[in-house]
This record gives structure tokens, C-alpha cells and sequence, in this order.
């Protein structure tokens, strides 16, 4: 998924400049050029800003397509697993380049399964 991509057709199918989305949402302009362009990738704080700007659920900018996602049933809940929570605030706690490191070696490591 093309997140900037994403949120350049959706705001673009809006008629909504990047000027417009620098006053809704208080972010600049360049850094929705940036978003859109594939040069940053944005925190979900900031997802959430856009989604307000565009006046969209913020699940809306992860779709494809205009389609709804179907809901999947609920089995069963498993308990929490401490391992995940643990991995989950270690992983918070790193800057960006580091997640983008972390998340591109356990893709590999999913990959060799």
C-alpha cells in the first residue's frame, strides 16, 4: 500500500489543493508534498490529522479502491501474549529509521518461513 499515493487521490478526487490541507490540518504544504511524493512516511497522529483535513475515516486512506472492508468474524480472542506487548514498546521507542530497519528485517525473517 501506497500511502501517499493514496492520500494524493483521495484529496486530489476531493478538489482539495495541498494549501487547503495546510489549513485544515495544520501541516505544511511540503510535508504533504513529501507524504504524497513517498519521501516521508507519516505517524498515525499525523494519518489522523490528514483524514480530518480530507474528511475521511482514517481506515479510509488504507483501503484500495472505494470498496468497504468486509468484517471479518470474531472467533475467539486469544489472551495477550506479554511477548507482544513488550516487542510493541521497545519498538515505540525507536526513531523511525530504526522501525523502518526492525520492520524490514522481520518481512525477511516471515519471508525464509
Amino acid at each position: 500500500m501506497d500511502i501517499g499515493k493514496r492520500l494524493h487521490e483521495i484529496r486530489t478526487a476531493k478538489g482539495l489543493s495541498q494549501g487547503d490541507i495546510e489549513k485544515r490540518s495544520g501541516l505544511l504544504r511540503c510535508y504533504t508534498s513529501r507524504v504524497e511524493n513517498g519521501h516521508t512516511v507519516p505517524s498515525i497522529e499525523t494519518l489522523e490529522k490528514l483524514a480530518k483535513a480530507l474528511e475521511i475515516e482514517t481506515y479510509q486512506l488504507f483501503l484500495e479502491g472505494d470498496k468497504e472492508p468486509e468484517a471479518l468474524p470474531v472467533t475467539s480472542r486469544a489472551a495477550p501474549d506479554t511477548r507482544e506487548y513488550k516487542l510493541n514498546e521497545a519498538f515505540k521507542k525507536l526513531n523511525q529509521g530504526d522501525q523502518e530497519l526492525v520492520l524490514g528485517l522481520v518481512r525477511k525473517l516471515t519471508k525464509a518461513t
